[in-house]
């Protein structure tokens, strides 16, 4: 089922760092950011988990969970979260079933090769699970910020 705004979106469960699932089902009451990004360890999504990272505290603040996705393994999302000493899960999507599912999956042109890749995306869901924004293609700079202040006022 497609998730689509403003409209309740279907839980899912998915591995997680620290030996974790993530289910969305699980975080009802609090908003959560969940944002995708194509690689783990490369620069536009190294600067994107930093920006959340340093903004963390005041989104636990205003009530929001955040959470990471790529296709990446859990061995490799570890490694990631513990260098950029990331205090928020980040979740293996292996089979692609959650990208689907909010159609994050794209053609992008690598050094001159098509290439499917993840969209650099991110959704706000509410306490009552429904989603209520989206940012798709969305360039890195500052962007954390603009959740952040979306967030707050929702």
């Amino acid at each position: 089922m497609k998730a689509m705004l403003d409209q309740t979106v279907a839980d899912f469960s998915l591995p997680a760092t620290g030996d974790q699932t993530f289910t969305l089902s699980a975080c009802r009451g609090s908003t959560v950011v969940l944002y995708f990004y194509p690689k783990d360890s490369t620069p536009g999504c190294t600067t994107e988990a930093q920006q959340f990272r340093d903004l963390h505290p005041q989104f636990v603040e205003a009530g929001a969970i955040v959470v990471g996705v790529s296709r990446d393994s859990i061995r490799s999302h570890e490694n990631f979260k513990a260098k950029q000493e990331l205090p928020f899960a980040l979740l293996s999507d292996a089979d692609e079933s959650l990208c689907a599912r909010f159609s994050v999956i794209k053609m992008k042109s690598m050094y001159g090769k098509q290439v499917r890749g993840i969209e650099r995306s991110t959704f706000v869901i509410d306490g009552q699970g429904v989603l209520r924004r989206e940012w798709r293609a969305l360039k890195v700079p500052g962007h954390a910020q603009q959740v952040l202040d979306f967030v707050v006022q929702l």
